[in-house]
């Protein structure tokens, strides 16, 4: 019995007592029981009512791997390989390269309801609640090196960005790697974040996985919590389905990285510009401890960010560079 096997069986709207749910799973009461603990420990709202069971407070939609490859079109499943949907990890992204240090990886998809060590850039932890966000990393193998890949996050962003416009989501791309979204109360959070890790060649093949960690739902309690304002998909599209995205995100994701090694950024520079948060703000540039402050323009067709310090036209590459809007 996994904690997502008790969540199916919750989610029917339906009150079952601890001895139905461990008939349907046999298992102990004892073990229903323990598992219930790890739900609410995991911030999973639940409802009891003595003499009728447990239910959950409202349904969680788990992620349906069949369901998914059935959505694809042809030319989607044609590029993708295998497809992994998992619990728990501790990580998608450590997941992929693993796969890669198998032999395998090349046009692989791993979806995974929470990560135990997810992480963004940076090395900065990315915590979600257990079933509602979407945790996706895609593998690819690259022939012409680390170079062909500049600006490949920033594509990425701007494919997420296209999906989510067609449900009436509105979302805006923050240099380097970073989807925000407006909130109610003013002001923009945190939607998503990309991950880009490159391992290899630098001047000959090389192996890239591409994570993304995308808000879908996400709980007020939980959005407290965070050391950031933080966005949902739901908050602006509150039916979308996560499988329904999952498969959106595929279908755009695979050609782009398909084509990309021929293609560049240079293809996606004007979608992203149009989609810039920042442009014209004024800004400061963090390197380690030094703070700099400068004007945001677009990004060039590499996918490095123009910014204006002093009356001269700076490239920043991404790395260890990072931009915080100013006051």
């Amino acid at each position: 019995m996994t904690i997502g096997d008790l969540i199916r069986l919750l989610s029917d709207g339906e009150f079952h007592s601890g001895e139905q749910l461990g008939e349907r799973l046999g298992v102990s009461r004892a073990a229903v029981w323990k598992q219930l603990r790890k739900l609410e420990a995991l911030g999973i709202a639940m409802e009891a009512v003595k003499g009728q069971g447990y239910r959950l407070a409202e349904p969680l939609e788990l992620l349906d791997g069949g369901r998914i490859v059935a959505g694809l079109s042809r030319e989607a499943r044609s590029y993708l390989s295998r497809l992994f949907v998992e619990e728990t990890l501790p990580s998608s992204n450590a997941f992929m390269r693993e796969r890669f240090e198998q032999g395998a990886g090349h046009a692989e998809v791993c979806l995974v309801e929470q990560q135990t060590a997810g992480r963004g850039r940076r090395g900065r932890a990315w915590n979600t609640p257990w079933g509602q966000s979407l945790m996706l990393s895609l593998g690819w193998r690259v022939e012409s090196g680390v170079a062909s890949l500049e600006g490949l996050s920033l594509a990425v962003g701007v494919a997420l960005a296209q999906v989510l416009e067609g449900h009436g989501v509105e979302p805006r791309l923050k240099w380097p790697n970073d989807v925000l979204l407006e909130l109610p109360e003013g002001g923009l959070g945190k939607l998503a974040g990309i991950l880009v890790e490159v391992s290899g060649d630098a001047a000959g093949p090389c192996e890239v996985v591409i994570g993304m960690g995308i808000n879908v739902g996400l709980p007020p309690g939980f959005r407290k919590g965070l050391d950031q304002p933080a966005a949902a998909v739901h908050d602006q599209a509150p039916g979308l389905s996560r499988n329904d995205l999952a498969v959106e995100l595929i279908e755009a994701l695979m050609p782009l990285v398909a084509h990309f090694e021929e293609q560049g950024f240079a293809a996606w520079q004007e979608a992203w510009n149009a989609r810039h948060a920042f442009a014209g703000y004024d800004v400061d540039i963090l390197r380690g401890e030094r703070r700099e402050p400068a004007v945001a323009e677009g990004v060039d067709a590499t996918g490095n960010l123009l910014v204006r310090r002093e009356g001269c036209l700076e490239r920043l590459a991404g790395g260890e560079i990072s931009l915080r809007v100013r006051p």
